[in-house]
């Protein structure tokens, strides 16, 4: 039953927008509505130890990711608040400082595609263009939603996650951020 739960919402998803992501100036206001709470409800769950691909095919095993705190951000092209986060979470690495490593990774069925164009056009400065195109990822995390972040320690367990859209650029984040990953080490 849960499964053909998380089927049904995460298929829909998959439905593309018939209209481009909106422009980054159209959804300045946007940051307003954003309304993701941190949830640590599945803290201590471990990083899936999956394959996700860049745009020029190198592959990264999430699960080799132990050693270093990590914020996934799951997200698409055609999901509007996750277009909204996105500057907001390049902005956090850059905050961040490498104390946390901030990986966002493309839910598009179509991959690059779509990916290659968009980050050519949003110019980010530390988010790199990684991708999981057969939806495997939101069923590892059990969420079918866009965007979902979840933050990991350096164990690879995860601390707390925001199903939803979040404001990333606020004092709030990063001292969640920062708070556990003190406190995990």
């Amino acid at each position: 039953m849960l499964v053909a739960g998380l089927s049904l919402a995460l298929g829909s998803c998959d439905r593309e927008a018939a209209n481009p992501a909106q422009e980054q100036g159209a959804l300045a206001g946007a940051k307003q509505s954003l309304v993701g709470e941190i949830d640590t409800a599945r803290a201590g769950e471990l990083l899936p130890a999956m394959n996700v691909t860049d745009l020029g095919g190198k592959v990264l095993n999430l699960g080799a990711l132990q050693g270093q705190p990590v914020l996934l951000n799951v997200w698409a092209t055609y999901c509007a608040p996750c277009v909204v986060e996105m500057p907001m979470l390049d902005d956090l690495a850059d905050d961040l400082d490498g104390k946390v490593r901030v990986l966002t990774v493309s839910q598009d069925l179509q991959g690059g595609e779509v990916v290659a164009p968009f980050f050519a056009k949003m110019n980010f400065r530390n988010l790199e263009p990684w991708m999981e195109t057969n939806g495997e990822l939101g069923f590892a995390l059990a969420s079918g939603v866009l965007p979902t972040t979840v933050l990991y320690d350096s164990s690879g367990q995860e601390v707390w996650r925001v199903v939803g859209d979040y404001d990333w650029s606020g004092a709030e984040a990063r001292e969640a951020i920062l708070a556990a990953v003190e406190n995990t080490g």
